[in-house]
């Protein structure tokens, strides 16, 4: 069955959604500790979360990017993750989406959440022909994410490390197997 070419695929349960941020060891050891952003997490930035974990390696280059040494997974309450993607406006004007340009930036500039659609990544990081979600928290969103969706946040930087080596020494079916069980995700309808 072809995937959509748009599709949340995540790791889920009835109750939570996982997501993937990296961070470098300032920011991630002590989120580790407390299971919630702390300082010197800055909440009046827009802050950006994945549920892909391979798209989260291609932006962190396998957790070894500068500032984002460290990939975290973070376990948040589904009736969060849906408010935020019902509530959001996509960060790109789409005439098949958007009455106008203007109505875009309008809608833009009262939602505390974007989405964008980025190419999917294969274990070699290079790009697929459907799309990932990247979800942008920006304003209330971002406290609501630190203070009210953020179940439990885990270091999985060993695990990106131990894919990498894998996928390195041209191990894919390996690679693949240790690979999060992420699936299609339907956000339920906020109305």
């Amino acid at each position: 069955m072809p995937v959509p070419y748009q599709e949340i695929r995540a790791v889920h349960d009835d109750e939570t959604i996982t997501v993937y941020q990296a961070y470098s060891p300032a920011i991630a050891v002590p989120a580790v500790a407390a299971q919630r952003f702390v300082p010197p997490f800055k909440r009046d930035r827009m802050t950006w979360v994945k549920p892909s974990f391979l798209w989260m390696m291609y932006r962190s280059g396998w957790a070894m990017k500068e500032g984002q040494e460290h990939v975290l997974a973070v376990r948040l309450r589904r009736a969060g993750f849906d408010a935020a993607v019902a509530g959001a406006c996509l960060s790109h004007y789409s005439p098949a989406v958007h009455a106008s340009r203007a109505d875009w930036s309008r809608r833009l500039r009262i939602s505390p959440v974007r989405v964008q659609w980025d190419p999917e990544r294969s274990l070699q990081l290079q790009p697929l022909g459907h799309r990932s979600l990247q979800l942008g928290l920006s304003g209330d969103a971002v406290h609501r994410y630190v203070d009210d969706w953020t179940v439990s946040i885990s270091d999985v930087t060993p695990l990106a490390h131990e894919i990498h080596a894998l996928v390195r020494a041209r191990s894919l079916d390996e690679a693949q197997a240790l690979l999060p069980a992420e699936r299609p995700y339907q956000p339920v309808t906020i109305t």
